[in-house]
C-alpha cells in the first residue's frame, strides 16, 4: 500500500532526523573521547558529565511533553494529547534511568558513596515515582477514561518538579555541583565544543524517541477505535 501525500513528508522528515541524531551521536562521542582534555581532579570519569546532562535536559523535554499532552487532553479529551502524554512519560521515564545511571558512577569518584540524599538527587528520583505511576495507571489492562483522566491529572501535578530539580541545588545548599550558570566553574573551550554537540544530538535523539512513540501510540488508538466499531457492528 502506498505512502498517502500526508504521510509520505512526515515520514521523510522523521529519517531525515534520526539520521541527523545519529550522525550527531557519533560526532559527539568522538570529541568526547577523543578532543575534549582530560580533567584533571575526576579524570576520565569526568565524561560521564557529556552524557548526564544532556540526558537531564531530555527528561526535561519528555515531562514537558506529558504535561502539554496532559492538558490537552484533560480540557479537550483530546486523543492526541493523550498520545502525545503517554509518548513524554515514556520518553522521560527513558532518560530518567540514564541520569540515575550516570549519576552515581560519577558521584562514586566524587563523593566516595554511590548515592546521598542531596535535594536534587531525591527530587529526581520523586519525579520518576510520579512518571513511573502515570505508566502504571495506564497499564493496568485496557484503561478507561477514568484512569486516563486520573493519570494526566497526576502528570500536571508533577510539572513543578522541572524548576525543583534545576533550583534545588541553590534553594537547599545541596552537595550537587553546578559547573553551568550561576556559581558554577566553567568549561575549557574544547570542552564546551563537545557539550554543545552532546547536547543537540541527546536532544534531537529525544525528540526523535518522542515523535515515533507518539506516532506509535496514534496508530493503536485507531486500532482501538476500529475493534470498538467492529464490535459494535456485530449481530
Amino acid at each position: 500500500m502506498g505512502s498517502t501525500p500526508a504521510t509520505a513528508p512526515a515520514r521523510t522528515g522523521f529519517l531525515l532526523a534520526a539520521s541527523l541524531a545519529t550522525a550527531l551521536l557519533l560526532v559527539a562521542l568522538g570529541l568526547v573521547f577523543f578532543y575534549a582534555p582530560v580533567e584533571r581532579q575526576m579524570g576520565i570519569v569526568q565524561k560521564i558529565f557529556y552524557f548526564h546532562v544532556p540526558s537531564a535536559m531530555a527528561m526535561y523535554l519528555g515531562i514537558s511533553a506529558c504535561v502539554l499532552g496532559s492538558i490537552a487532553y484533560l480540557a479537550k479529551w483530546d486523543r492526541r494529547g493523550d498520545a502525545l502524554a503517554v509518548a513524554g512519560a515514556e520518553v522521560t521515564l527513558l532518560f530518567l534511568v540514564i541520569v540515575l545511571t550516570t549519576g552515581p558512577l560519577w558521584a562514586r569518584k566524587a563523593w566516595g558513596v554511590y548515592w546521598t540524599w542531596d535535594p536534587r538527587l531525591t527530587t529526581t528520583m520523586l519525579t520518576g515515582t510520579i512518571y513511573l505511576a502515570f505508566l502504571a495507571l495506564r497499564g493496568f489492562g485496557e484503561a478507561g477514561e477514568t484512569e486516563k483522566r486520573f493519570a494526566a491529572g497526576l502528570a500536571v501535578l508533577g510539572a513543578p518538579m522541572i524548576p525543583l530539580i534545576h533550583y534545588s541545588v541553590q534553594r537547599w545548599r545541596g552537595v550537587h555541583p553546578t559547573v553551568i550558570g550561576t556559581g558554577g566553574g566553567g568549561l575549557e573551550a574544547r570542552m564546551r565544543v563537545a557539550f554543545s554537540v552532546s547536547m543537540l544530538a541527546v536532544l534531537l535523539l529525544a525528540g526523535v524517541l518522542l515523535a515515533l512513540r507518539y506516532r506509535l501510540e496514534r496508530h493503536r488508538q485507531a486500532l482501538a477505535e476500529l475493534d470498538e466499531r467492529l464490535e459494535g457492528d456485530e449481530p
